[in-house]
């Protein structure tokens, strides 16, 4: 079963089918808000995240990479603290240090989209290893599912859904590589 059989209806998975998942991303905040997501999934549910993402977004100041990317021994203290997300020190080390990351890569791309679109298009395996080298705690997993759900990766959703029609309308990243490599 994929996802586009069980997300419609329900109330926390079916927004997100339908608006956002595979949806090109081309904001970094956004991006940064995903990437911080997908490595707090690892080892649980979606679900999970989805239900504490509102406590995310106001944990790390709306996922303002610079802000987060100022974050210090009292931010990360704040953070394990916090009931409202994930207190694995593991995962919140991650996302400040990924935060950090992404203010270099802005440095030599000036942006987080910038540097993804440079280095698009990949397959998986060669993303994953690129992501591994960038970044902390971003395993096959963490970084193929970043990656699909920002459009970069195909495999959001199958042909059949009606979503799949709405994303392709928006040409992400992995329709346009493969519309150059047809043509």
């Amino acid at each position: 079963m994929s996802y586009c059989d069980v997300a419609p209806g329900h109330p926390f998975h079916g927004p997100y089918h339908e608006t956002e998942y595979g949806f090109p991303l081309r904001d970094d905040d956004a991006l940064f808000e995903r990437l911080v997501l997908e490595i707090n999934q690892a080892g649980l549910s979606w679900l999970t995240i989805l239900k504490k993402r509102a406590a995310f977004r106001e944990a790390y100041d709306r996922f303002d990479i610079v802000r987060v990317a100022r974050y210090g021994k009292r931010e990360r203290a704040r953070l394990l603290r916090d009931a409202g997300i994930i207190r694995n020190r593991l995962k919140v080390d991650a996302a400040i240090e990924n935060a950090r990351r992404i203010m270099t890569l802005r440095d030599g791309h000036g942006s987080f989209t910038a540097w993804l679109d440079a280095h698009h298009p990949l397959n998986k395996t060669e993303w994953v290893k690129l992501f591994r080298t960038t970044f902390r705690f971003t395993g096959g997993e963490i970084t193929g599912e970043f990656l699909t759900s920002t459009g970069y990766l195909p495999g959001a959703h199958v042909k059949t859904c009606p979503v799949y029609a709405k994303v392709l309308r928006l040409a992400p990243p992995w329709s346009r590589a493969a519309r150059s490599r047809q043509g």
